[in-house]
């Protein structure tokens, strides 16, 4: 398995910072969520009239990039969901990167079946013009999406090669419950991505982001789950420094995910 880290935890580091740290700490690719503060890479000139340069250094440094990880929300508005795939479809093909993260959001005032059929239709739709630059959408367990049931039906009903589940291995566990050899029985032919992050249980009941190793989150069986399944792909760190900016520096964050992921993989 490769490990990556998202940009959402260094959102102070430019382009050949955050190359040069990923290379410095061991990593094998970056996952694009957003790039200094902003989530939108795609209005960015790095990404717009710099793209071939960006991609070069990429390439020059030996990095993949595996995932981009939009903002798109495909059961909570399919419309702009669509059009955010759009805008990141062609980014996938220039970068390599065959998947991109997309979220589920809130179901509104729909039931969980009438939720779970426009997801299907969106992602499917999401999905098939994603496959015209050499990507996949992925589906991420989050926000009202953690229960691999659901998940499970939303993947039966797509029927799409160009779909798959994001395994973001806190909120199954954390929303509901949910064990790691749970989410893979019933998700595992569908997992293609994962995003790994720990956090301890505190005096409220609730989990609190931590630094990798440091929480209640069971990574190794994780591991094995994933292992089990035949998965070979990503572990993806995402240090949600943007949104906690009480956690540690990437600077400490990155290369501690490193030493606890190569122990976890018996590297």
């Amino acid at each position: 398995m490769k490990l990556a880290f998202t940009t959402l935890g260094c959102t102070g580091w430019d382009l050949d910072t955050i190359i040069a740290r990923a290379v410095e700490y061991g990593y094998d690719g970056v996952d694009f969520r957003g790039y200094r503060g902003e989530l939108k890479i795609y209005e960015l000139p790095e990404f717009t009239a710099d793209l071939e340069a960006t991609v070069a250094k990429f390439d020059d440094a030996g990095l993949d990039v595996p995932c981009l990880s939009t903002s798109a929300r495909v059961c909570a508005d399919p419309a702009g969901a669509i059009e955010e795939v759009r805008r990141y479809a062609p980014l996938c093909e220039a970068f390599g990167a065959t998947m991109m993260r997309v979220f589920g959001g809130p179901l509104g005032e729909m039931s969980r079946e009438q939720a779970i059929d426009a997801t299907a239709d969106t992602l499917r739709a999401a999905g098939a013009i994603a496959a015209d630059y050499g990507a996949a959408v992925l589906l991420e367990t989050h926000d009202a999406w953690p229960d691999g049931r659901h998940l499970k039906a939303v993947m039966e009903r797509a029927g799409s090669d160009a779909v798959g589940v994001l395994w973001d291995v806190m909120h199954p566990f954390n929303a509901v419950g949910e064990t790691p050899a749970a989410t893979t029985a019933l998700l595992g032919r569908w997992i293609r991505y994962t995003h790994f992050k720990d956090a301890r249980r505190g005096g409220d009941g609730k989990l609190h982001l931590c630094p990798i190793g440091e929480g209640d989150l069971p990574l190794a069986d994780c591991v094995a789950q994933l292992r089990a399944i035949g998965y070979d792909g990503w572990l993806t760190l995402e240090w949600e420094k943007q949104w906690h900016a009480d956690l540690d520096e990437p600077e400490a964050a990155y290369p501690q995910y490193v030493k606890v992921m190569r122990r976890l993989l018996g590297a």
